[in-house]
């Protein structure tokens, strides 16, 4: 009795409607029984495999090079292993930049060759306002493949690479934390209250040494608005008209919340601001420290309990729970050694255009100035995000 053999039916050429269900049709008329399928079309150009039980006795495969002539499509077959292969423990590497040159991908595919792993799958998620695709990775030895793309990332400033796992974890992100100044927003609150009352220097700089991590956070901060004394309340909603969103801001949180999430914002900054932008986006959650005003003027004091670094991780746990959701499930955006603790916490803790204390303890970075590139390490595409008008 001959055997049943297993084989790869690969087909390419001009895609149009109706051809996988002609070649479909092919098949059940032969007896084929499909293993598997993955297609991808470039450009109307189709690239088909299916993998399939070649029944003993028929002519399927006449039948089939005569579909493909009537079709104009290539037909091909290769006999295969006929066990199923399996993607766990595979990863998910995503490559973003403002371009990636055939050097800058290249740079990638060797340091996941040399670590043991090779690409499976590879998906294009955007090409504006920046270039992004997704490799599904498999084998290979883990630590190996984050210590090489890690240095490949941080070898190469133009682009950038972050991996995850693979798997039912990476898809279950359900809460997001965000960091304001610098992030959701292109100022830095006090340098801008700063501005107004004319020690914008002193601010400035010290806001640099804390967000570097040269100095205490809460220091620093006390400091700061220390010099904003005397300042009047109107000078707040002065301020508040000069913020810049950052670009992509609208279209990240939106996306997020059409999704289902839970957002946060957790700042340094203070409560004036950052209730209006959670009023502005409505969002779940707002972290901030609060200015102590009397009779209409900043007394140069800060009223309760800081939002340092300690406490922006604090506040990802308190979330989560509020949320019903673990670690894991957290997404965390931030630039600042602020945040350092909130980011590694986090189950995909982002470094968004850090500094380098930062993108050095944290493990995923995006150092272009888009924040709706992050969606595309959440393996969310341009394209969907644009079908939902957002």
């Amino acid at each position: 009795m001959a055997s049943t053999q297993v084989i790869l039916l690969r087909v390419s050429g001009p895609d149009r409607p109706g051809l996988f269900a002609a070649l479909l049709n092919v098949l059940t008329a032969g007896g084929g029984r499909i293993q598997d399928v993955e297609q991808v079309v470039i450009r109307r150009q189709l690239t088909l495999g299916i993998v399939m039980e070649l029944p003993p006795g028929q002519d399927l495969l006449k039948d089939l090079l005569l579909f493909g002539w009537e079709q104009r499509v290539t037909v091909e077959f290769d006999v295969v292993d006929p066990t199923p292969s399996s993607h766990l423990g595979a990863h998910a590497v995503t490559v973003l930049g403002r371009e990636l040159t055939p050097a800058m991908l290249a740079a990638t595919a060797t340091a996941i060759a040399t670590a043991g792993g090779n690409i499976n799958r590879i998906v294009r998620l955007s090409r504006y306002p920046i270039y992004s695709y997704e490799l599904l990775v498999e084998g290979g030895d883990g630590d190996t493949l984050h210590r090489n793309l890690l240095s490949v990332a941080g070898s190469n400033p133009e682009f950038d690479v972050a991996i995850q796992q693979e798997g039912l974890a990476r898809r279950a992100k359900r809460l997001a934390l965000l960091d304001v100044d610098s992030t959701l927003i292109q100022d830095e609150m006090i340098n801008l209250l700063a501005a107004e009352a004319g020690c914008e220097e002193i601010c400035q700089q010290l806001t640099e040494q804390a967000m570097q991590g040269e100095i205490d956070f809460e220091t620093s901060l006390r400091e700061r608005v220390h010099h904003l004394a005397g300042l009047d309340e109107a000078a707040l909603d002065r301020a508040w008209d000069r913020i810049t969103l950052t670009p992509g801001a609208r279209t990240f949180v939106t996306a997020l919340q059409r999704l289902g999430f839970a957002i946060a914002i957790v700042s340094g900054g203070f409560t004036r601001f950052c209730d209006r932008l959670k009023q502005d986006f409505d969002l779940d959650y707002a972290y901030a420290n609060t200015l102590e005003i009397i009779n209409g003027k900043l007394t140069g004091k800060l009223v309760g309990p800081i939002v340092d670094r300690g406490r922006k991780a604090e506040i990802l746990h308190e979330v989560a729970a509020a949320e019903g959701v673990t670690a894991e499930q957290v997404v965390a955006v931030g630039d600042g050694s602020n945040d350092i603790d909130m980011l590694t916490a986090a189950g995909l803790g982002i470094a968004f255009n850090a500094k380098p204390k930062v993108r050095q303890a944290v493990e995923t970075s995006v150092s272009v100035p888009y924040l709706d590139a992050v969606l595309f390490l959440l393996g969310i595409s341009r394209e969907e995000v644009e079908a939902e008008g957002i």
